[in-house]
């Protein structure tokens, strides 16, 4: 295989990892990015699902004591018990509306335009909560812990997990963001912003192993053996990139809220539509 292409592979596992966690929609910086950097193929629309994995495991990683503890107490702790039910509750949606819309979204709206339009609708969604947040709970307070009726994802209710699942099944389209859905729609059902980021990390877990390998199988007639560096040089980028955001992120919701990261989605976004409406850049389907 051409160093050009593993080059291209390290490229888009570095992408998948800095975005994957924070609301700015992976998938619609690697479909950006593929299209940049001309990187395509019949397996490209593989890989991008498949390198996810990379990111999931850089979860498990961090979070492994929680998730030990949590697998040990599964036969005996109520709160064991209880934080497994809330994500496999939220995970539920996505299976549902993937497997029933997954198709018709891929060919539709899986294009560089339709994409920055949902940077810019998101952005402008996220400077809305913001807004909503503060006048709820005050500017110094950013993360809410003395008003969130959810303060961490040990409080969350069977209700809770199942509305933080339903709005993750935004993120079906391309732009949306599933970290950026799930944060800010549970922020908007009551949860503090360190609760709300945390269990989006837990819920990514069982949704980017399912999405990765639903993608593999279904298009494993695509793939080949001479196909292997490339997705295992992507995963090993998306895993140390994504590790790196997570450590970061972690720290920045403790005294920042996701203002930055709306109007980098709006002025990011704008910048594609005006590229491609004007013809200065050649943003391929």
């Amino acid at each position: 295989m051409e160093w050009i292409v593993l080059a291209k592979a390290a490229a888009m596992g570095i992408v998948e990892g800095l975005t994957e966690f924070l609301p700015i929609s992976s998938t619609g910086h690697l479909i950006l990015t593929a299209s940049l950097i001309q990187f395509n193929g019949a397996s490209v629309k593989v890989f991008e699902v498949a390198i996810q994995t990379g990111a999931m495991l850089a979860v498990i990683w961090e979070y492994r004591e929680r998730l030990l503890r949590t697998l040990s107490g599964l036969t005996r702790e109520a709160q064991a018990q209880r934080f497994a039910r809330n994500v496999l509750i939220a995970f539920m949606p996505a299976v549902v509306f993937g497997l029933a819309l997954g198709s018709a979204i891929k060919a539709h709206l899986f294009r560089p335009v339709p994409v920055a339009l949902a940077f810019v609708v998101g952005g402008c969604i996220i400077l809305w909560v913001e807004r909503r947040h503060r006048r709820a709970y005050g500017a110094r307070d950013l993360q809410g812990a003395r008003h969130a009726r959810v303060e961490s994802v040990d409080d969350m209710t069977a209700l809770d997990a199942l509305k933080v699942g339903l709005v993750q099944c935004l993120a079906l389209i391309p732009g949306t963001s599933r970290s950026g859905a799930t944060i800010i729609g549970a922020m908007v059902f009551g949860f503090s912003r360190q609760a709300a980021t945390e269990f989006s990390f837990y819920l990514a877990i069982p949704t980017l192993i399912g999405a990765g390998a639903y993608s593999v199988w279904k298009e494993r007639g695509l793939l080949s053996v001479a196909d292997l560096p490339m997705f295992a040089v992507g995963t090993v980028f998306a895993f140390f990139s994504a590790w790196l955001c997570i450590r970061w992120l972690i720290r920045y919701v403790s005294t920042h809220d996701f203002t930055a990261f709306a109007w980098y989605r709006i002025v990011f976004g704008g910048l594609v539509l005006l590229t491609a409406y004007t013809g200065w850049a050649d943003w391929h389907a």
